[in-house]
């Protein structure tokens, strides 16, 4: 990670640039650095990038769910004394971003979501049965891209860890359930909140027709593709990616 960790209360986060406030929202299994492209440009074009520590493994397991997510950042979004934020969610922290934005939308200007859940849950905390072949996660990990590649030993490493750390598992199982339980198809019809999707064509964790779908529901968004792209479209194609966010937000004015 090249941005170094801020340490205030209760909170751990990254804070790179100024201006309009940007909050990136990690995935389940999602480091802060996967954003390190994303957070490097746009510190540089009048935004402030902040991406707060999610407690996923940190809560107690009663507390481990989409909505105690999306009121964690409500305290930190308060803490921080920020109005007018810009969500940026890959996966869960997609569906984190979404659940916040239905529970405080006059918080939130606009939603960026990539990858996310909220309407389609299959792939999140399934198939870890063989967790102790460090092979079988290795495979796992290299799934979530297009591009094998990308799936370096050091991110095969953490994901290993993580499901071969019991706690780690229970909460992974226990925020794959809360993620079915909220379902937001009913939501979004009902969210005004102007939505940036970009999505992988070739994701496979959540597939296009799911992308199409939040495109169908959300009254006020718009869907870009990413074409030999999988689950995590700002670490595979962070020139692109920070290309179409770029457009959208000046063609929107953020």
């Amino acid at each position: 990670m090249t941005h170094k960790l801020k340490k205030e209360g209760k909170f751990n986060y990254i804070e790179v640039g100024t201006g309009q406030p940007i909050i990136i929202l990690h995935g389940l299994m999602g480091g802060l650095s996967n954003f390190d492209a994303v957070t490097s440009y746009f510190s540089t074009k009048g935004y402030k990038i902040i991406i707060p520590e999610l407690p996923v493994y940190t809560m107690s397991l009663l507390k481990t769910n989409v909505k105690a997510f999306a009121n964690y950042l409500h305290e930190f979004i308060d803490f921080k004394g920020l109005e007018d934020v810009i969500l940026l969610g890959n996966s869960l922290g997609g569906h984190i971003g979404l659940y916040h934005t239905k529970l405080y939308p006059d918080k939130v200007k606009a939603l960026v979501i990539t990858g996310s859940s909220g309407l389609y849950e299959s792939a999140m905390g399934s198939g870890y049965t063989k967790r102790s072949d460090y092979e079988v996660i290795k495979k796992k990990a290299q799934d979530v891209f297009y591009d094998p590649e990308v799936a370096t030993k050091e991110i095969v490493d953490e994901v290993y860890e993580t499901v071969n750390d019991r706690n780690k598992l229970i909460k992974t199982l226990a925020i794959a359930k809360s993620a079915i339980r909220h379902n937001m198809a009913k939501d979004l019809p009902k969210m005004q909140t102007p939505t940036c999707i970009i999505w992988g064509k070739n994701d496979t964790v959540t597939p296009p027709e799911v992308a199409d779908e939040f495109n169908s529901l959300l009254p006020d968004s718009e869907l870009f593709w990413i074409d030999k792209c999988g689950h995590a479209a700002m670490m595979e194609h962070p020139e692109t990616f920070n290309e179409i966010l770029y457009a959208w937000l000046k063609k929107r004015e953020f």
